[in-house]
This record gives structure tokens, sequence and C-alpha cells, in this order.
């Protein structure tokens, strides 16, 4: 029987653009797609025989309680499992993605009216969707450490929130960076949160992909202190790849902010999605084989994209992520015009996000997802080589 990574390997591109995904459509004809954080695997096959269940049992309309509760059990589960973090499932409430948890924690735990600091380089619609909601966003950007490695620059962070700042968003594992912060990290960033009575909302979607040597801590898992001034996004859509079914979870970890959101739940909760719940079910129950295949896998190309980019593309700075399958590559050196993303686009055919799209800090980098067949990515990287050279 082959194994996964031989299965994987044996994807062609044809296949993914029959699929029919943004992905493999948006770049055009021809254009490989490395953007949008979705993988190239398909998922896991317990998440397939649920879905079929559903479909069988016509199980198509608005979330049912049964559901719910089953999501968040199936949650509480996989954060004791995973992470040792003892998550009542009564605080968690399902909702479509974790952009709409953002919403939430703007407009409901949040001080009305008061600028949203975000450490820089961020998601890109962590950078967009505040002024959508009338708030000013404070962009920190990140410092390197004593080890080089990009970190959270906490006194950028105190002088946002005495800047008038309230709700820090903190992404981690970091997207599009991919580092996955220590505790000891966290424990720093709560001790300037709580010194200015601010709020955090955690994205912590990317957890369950992080490779050896570095380990997630949920934030709110840190101490009581964090946990009452928090809320957490999580869901099961990028390591099962699971997005378009739209059932993310927000974690509530204090009894004010329960109260509160027991109010504002309605608003939220109702987009979120039926078969999404039993996807997040199943993915967090029985998914756990199929995922550590997908991590084996990733962490095999983090390094082989290391070798790639050090054969054809040695003026690029990379540094292999600690988790997500998302490269930060620096391309500042290459000067390339009106942007990297639209330069490797129209001349190379390979289309990713251009780094300002994640904050003003990521002026000429650009954001590659790898989580495509070891094949595909070889080929993205001699196409951007070619480029240059042409």
């Amino acid at each position: 029987m082959a194994s996964f990574a031989e299965i994987i390997d044996q994807t062609t591109t044809g296949e993914l653009r029959r699929r029919g995904s943004l992905k493999w459509t948006r770049g055009g004809p021809g254009a490989l797609g490395a953007f949008v954080a979705e993988m190239d695997f398909g998922t896991a096959p317990a998440i397939q025989a649920a879905l079929r269940d559903a479909l069988d049992r016509g199980d198509l309309g608005y979330l049912s309680d049964r559901a719910a509760a089953g999501l968040k059990a199936a949650c509480a589960h996989w954060q004791r499992s995973a992470y040792g973090w003892a998550v009542d499932p009564g605080s968690i409430w399902p909702m479509a993605d974790v952009l709409k948890g953002l919403e939430a924690a703007i407009s409901v735990f949040s001080r009305p009216g008061s600028p949203v600091i975000l450490p820089t380089p961020a998601y890109m619609p962590f950078v967009a969707l505040p002024p959508l909601a009338g708030r000013e966003v404070i962009e920190v950007p990140m410092v390197a450490g004593p080890d080089e490695r990009l970190t959270l620059d906490l006194d950028g962070i105190d002088a946002a929130f005495q800047a008038g700042g309230h709700l820090l968003v903190l992404v981690n594992p970091c997207n599009p960076v991919g580092r996955v912060y220590s505790a000891g990290e966290l424990a720093a960033v709560a001790a300037v949160v709580e010194a200015h009575g601010g709020r955090v909302f955690a994205d912590e979607i990317h957890a369950p992909l992080v490779y050896p040597g570095a380990r997630h801590v949920p934030y709110a898992s840190i101490s009581p202190a964090a946990a009452a001034h928090s809320v957490t996004a999580v869901s099961a859509s990028k390591a099962w790849n699971l997005p378009g079914l739209k059932c993310a979870q927000l974690i509530v970890t204090s009894a004010a902010d329960a109260a509160t959101w027991e109010r504002a739940w309605p608003l939220y909760e109702h987009d979120a999605s039926t078969l999404g719940a039993w996807a997040g079910i199943a993915a967090y129950t029985e998914g756990q084989a199929w995922l550590s295949d997908v991590l084996a896998y990733l962490d095999g190309s983090r390094h082989l994209l290391a070798q790639l980019l050090a054969e054809h593309l040695p003026g690029v700075g990379y540094r292999a992520p600690e988790g997500t399958y998302l490269a930060w590559l620096d391309c500042r050196g290459l000067d390339l015009r009106p942007d990297p993303a639209s330069f490797f686009l129209e001349r190379a055919g390979v289309l990713a996000t251009d780094g300002a799209a994640c904050g003003r800090t990521g002026q000429g980098f650009l954001r590659l997802n790898f989580a495509t067949p070891r094949p595909i990515l070889t080929e993205m990287i001699r196409q951007i080589s070619a480029a240059l050279v042409g």
C-alpha cells in the first residue's frame, strides 16, 4: 500500500484545478496556487465518513442543539488531550470562522471606540477588519530576539495600550511568520495586558499544526488572569483542511465574560455550519492519525523549501516555521516591482500573498503556502527562480 507521502506526491496540478477551489482558480489558467491557507491534501477519512453520514440523514438544516453539544464536547476533549488545557464544554461556542470571533471580541468585549492592537506581520483580514468596524489599528511590528527569531515587542505593546488601545490580537501559532510562542513569552504578554486592564483575542486555529521542537500553549491556560482577560478562537479548519465548512469555536474563559456572551451569542452562532460541526467532531475525536501523517509530510516540506531556496533563490531570506504551513519569505533584497506577489504571479505564474497585506512591516515579503505536493512546491520555486533570471 502506498504511503501518505507517496499518495500526496502523485497529486497533479490538473487534479487540483479540477477540484475548483479558490486556491487553484483565482490566479487564472496555469497559475500555481500558494496564497489562501488551505492544504492540497483532502481531509481525514473519518471526516469524510461523518459528512457522508450527515448527508445520508439529510442533516442539512440549521445547527442543532445535538450537533452543537457534540462539537463543544469534542473541542474540549481535544484541548485537554492535545495541550493539557481543561476547558468546560459549556464555555465553548460555535461560530462561522475566526473573523466572526474577532468581530465578536471587538464589539462585545472591547471598550467602545478603542483602537485594536495588532502585532505585525499578521493575518491579512486582521489588518483590514477593525477599520470596517470603526476601530483604528495600532500596528506593533515584531522584533528580532537574541536568537534572531521574530518575537513580540513588549515595549511596543505597552506603548499601544498607553495610547488608548484596549484589545490585543494575539495570533499563535503566528500567521504568517510561523512562530509558536513559549509559555514564558505568553506570560510576559499577559503581564503587560493585565497592567493596563486590557483584553486579548487569541487566534489559535493553527494550534494543531506545530512541528517537533515547539509546543503550543493556549494563551488562556497561562494563568487565571490570562483566562479572565481573553477569549480564544479555535477550529479544526486549518489542521484538517475544512475552511469551507465554516465552523469555528470561541472559548470564553471567565464568568463575567460568560454572562456577557449569553446575551450576545445568537448574533454569532447562527452562521455556524451543521456540516462543519459534524466534521469538527470527527476531526477532534478521530482525526489524530491523519493529522500525524500530515504533520510529518509538512515537516519534510518546510525543510525541502529551505533546500530549494538555497539552491535556486539564495537572495531570499527564510526561516523554517515552528508551526503552520506558511513560509514568510524575505524578498527585500530582490527589489521586485511593484511588489513580490504581483511580480511572481505575472512573471512566474505563482499566486502567493504579498507581505504588505500583513501590515506595513511586511513590505517586500511574500507569504507562500507550502501545503502542496512536494513536486508542485519544487516547480513553484523553479518557476520563481526562472522569472528572476528572465
